[in-house]
């Protein structure tokens, strides 16, 4: 027989979905799948154009606020920081492009690495991977645990 604490806990419980922001890639508001299934973070984005800045390489893309509802369109740029082979939930194996960004949950920040692919027919524009969720507990019955991101936190890490 399993017993309970009645302790509360000082490990964040994210929900089965939560809110997100990436505020260096100008994203304030993002609904996110936990995916426990999945190692590393994923976000729909369009657009994908690769471009030289020295000896580093870098990518263009769009993302889309409102997912599927295009609410606002926000171009960004990111470095390149490996190219991956990812196994999609069908099996299907493609490579994908890595970049490191922050991302804010509830009041936590973290950097994460995110690959860029399409998920437009997907409910949810980003599945959080176990990578970035390293420190939390998952309670599948439950939703949005966290709240929406820390507004002062997205004015502090904005670029630009």
């Amino acid at each position: 027989m399993l017993k309970r604490s009645h302790k509360q806990s000082s490990v964040p419980i994210l929900g089965w979905h939560e809110y997100g922001a990436l505020p260096e890639l100008g994203v304030s508001l993002i609904r996110i799948k936990v995916d426990t299934g999945a190692k590393t973070s994923s976000i729909h984005a369009e657009d994908l154009e690769v471009i030289k800045k020295g000896k580093n390489e870098y990518v263009k893309f769009t993302l889309h606020e409102g997912h599927r509802h295009k609410i606002k369109t926000i171009s960004c740029q990111a470095k390149i920081v490996d190219r991956r082979s990812v196994s999609d939930s069908g099996g299907h194996q493609e490579k994908r492009y890595v970049i490191e960004t922050s991302l804010i949950l509830g009041n936590q920040v973290r950097t994460i690495e995110l690959t860029l692919n399409n998920r437009g027919t997907m409910r949810f524009p980003m599945l959080l991977g176990r990578k970035a969720m390293e420190g939390f507990l998952v309670n599948p019955h439950k939703a949005f645990q966290l709240g929406k991101p820390d507004e002062q936190l997205i004015k502090k890490l904005r670029k630009g």
